[in-house]
């Protein structure tokens, strides 16, 4: 025989076709109902809009903007500084696109009911296709109430922040079509202890709110440094305050901004992440002088909100991923989504990324309403909460997700190991779990109305009998406060889980509702895919993924 006809060993075959193209609003059952659920019944349109961009050519941008990291360059071939992050053409695309269809801007442009929630749900479609260049667009949106505590400043900023026009050029805020906010906080010997920093403030006149300082120091975290301006923490004589540092002085010249180099992350490598020092860097005080924690706590709340949105759409794009590989994918003569264990790992996905949906339109919903105090407090306590469960929910889902799909989910040809690399980012940016636990404790303990708002909010279980067991157990719990921080990580998970099942019992959705309660507070066991007997999980996986089995 010819050796020619060796040449080709095998045909390929069982192998699952990519999910590409996908509209990711129109695949998504759950977050459709939620988003009419909350108010946001109005924005379907531009979400349908959205999920067949992020599905489509930000998906594929998505892919571009990781392969191709952005690149530091400290000076010219002349040896003049620079401090420039030139990023690739995909990156540029999807900021446009995410501003362009108001991102960052749509709640605070046009208040109005589910604002808050149609936004949320438009970034957790953006995230899906792609996430880092999620850290750039949360701090533009959630500059904006700390910015709005320095009406001068913000009637000159915020016409810029809240356009919708992307204006990438490194130019002074007056030349730009939109701008960009980054935050600079931490510093290496400090961290989170942000009242160790070490950073300082000098007065060019009088100094006070709204005033112009020169600020001396480092910060060890500079999110995204080719943004227009800063949100940062220096010490003045009255104690640690807030400021707006922008890249460029007002006549024009660069800032004494320098950047040092940029970090070398586990993941969200489509944002660069730097270090950087002011030499004598213009900046001007926001808010009240010494009360800086205070007035960029108003920021902070805020990325905390989309570290749980964040979480939430790399949960959800590893289920579509796991879920659409198991239908197609034959083993034994069957498909992998027509086997019991299977179906029972993928069953308990979906009711995982169910539930950190749920629980993050729902602070949607108390952000939509900024005049009730009940939500004011609602909202207080679920950033701290949402924040620590949610995201740290995220890594070992994903992980199980990429199980689901063997070899398939691990190699970088698919998004796996970018949702995967991407998740633990969530959990530690922006205060770690164990900040986001004492936080919680901070709230229920020194804040009026905060414990009240969570005994409202929880009822008694909507007469549910496990969830009325756990409601009275995590009364009980909030009570003793005998080596309360020793228990601060059980007690948020005790109130998160109850949030969850609560709220997936007012939805009237029997079939989640009564899964996600066998399963967390039943006998279901400690890894996914331990859901108890007697759970439709066929039903389960027709309702979170178009692809049946």
């Amino acid at each position: 025989m010819k050796p020619s006809l060796y040449a080709e060993t095998h045909e390929v075959f069982n192998q699952a076709v990519p999910l590409e193209g996908a509209n990711l609003y129109r695949l998504d059952l759950p977050l459709q109902e939620w988003l009419r659920h909350f108010g946001g019944a109005w924005g379907e349109g531009r979400l349908e809009a959205y999920g067949e961009l992020a599905g489509g050519e930000l998906m594929t941008a998505g892919f571009l903007a990781n392969e191709n990291k952005p690149v530091f360059k400290s000076h010219d071939r002349y040896g003049h500084r620079l401090d420039l992050v030139e990023f690739h053409p995909a990156y540029h695309q999807l900021m446009s696109a995410a501003i362009a269809h108001g991102i960052p801007s749509m709640p605070w442009v046009a208040p109005r009911e589910g604002a808050q929630v149609v936004r949320a749900a438009m970034s957790y479609l953006h995230s899906q296709a792609e996430a880092g260049s999620g850290c750039p667009l949360t701090m533009t949106f959630a500059s904006v109430p700390a910015l709005r505590l320095q009406p001068d400043i913000a009637e000159r900023w915020l016409p810029k922040i809240l356009s919708r026009e992307y204006d990438p050029r490194n130019l002074p805020i007056e030349q730009k079509r939109g701008a960009t906010i980054g935050m600079a906080m931490t510093e290496k010997q400090g961290g989170t202890d942000v009242r160790a920093n070490t950073t300082h403030a000098y007065p060019l006149g009088g100094g006070g709110p709204g005033q112009a300082y020169e600020l001396v120091g480092h910060k060890w975290f500079c999110s995204a440094p080719m943004c227009d301006a800063f949100l940062t923490l220096a010490y003045t004589d009255k104690g640690l305050s807030c400021f707006l540092l922008p890249r460029h002085r007002d006549d024009g010249s660069r800032n004494q901004f320098y950047i040092q180099r940029l970090k070398n992350k586990l993941g969200n490598c489509s944002n660069a992440s730097s270090e950087v020092e002011y030499r004598g860097a213009l900046a001007w005080m926001i808010g009240e002088e010494g009360r800086g924690v205070p007035t960029i706590i108003e920021m902070v709340a805020m990325t905390r909100f989309d570290c749980m949105i964040g979480s939430s759409a790399l949960m959800r794009q590893a289920l579509s991923q796991a879920a659409h590989h198991c239908a197609q994918r034959q083993v034994g003569g069957r498909a992998l989504a027509e086997q019991p264990l299977m179906q029972n790992v993928l069953a308990d996905l979906a009711l995982e990324s169910e539930a950190a949906l749920a629980l993050t339109l729902r602070m949607g919903r108390a952000l939509d309403q900024p005049d009730d105090e009940r939500q004011r407090k609602f909202a207080r306590l679920v950033t701290a909460v949402g924040k620590y469960w949610i995201c740290k929910r995220a890594p070992a889902m994903i992980n199980e997700a990429a199980e689901c799909m063997g070899g398939a989910g691990y190699v970088e040809d698919s998004i796996l190991p970018r949702l995967y690399r991407e998740a633990p980012v969530n959990s530690t940016w922006e205060g770690s779990g164990n900040v986001q636990c004492l936080d919680v404790l901070r709230a229920l303990s020194k804040e009026r109305g905060v414990l009240d708002a969570l005994l409202a909010e929880l009822g008694d279980g909507h007469g549910e009998p496990r969830l009325k067991a756990h409601v009275a157990r995590l009364h009980s719990a909030l009570q003793d406060r005998e080596d309360s921080q020793y228990r601060a990580r059980q007690l948020t998970e005790d109130i998160a889980v109850a949030l969850q099942a609560g709220l997936l019992l007012e939805s009237g959705n029997s079939l989640v509702a009564d899964a996600f309660i066998a399963a967390r507070l039943g006998e279901g066991g400690r890894v996914y895919g331990t859901l108890p007997r007697g759970i439709d999980v066929q039903a389960l996986l027709a309702r979170s993924s178009p692809y049946p089995a």
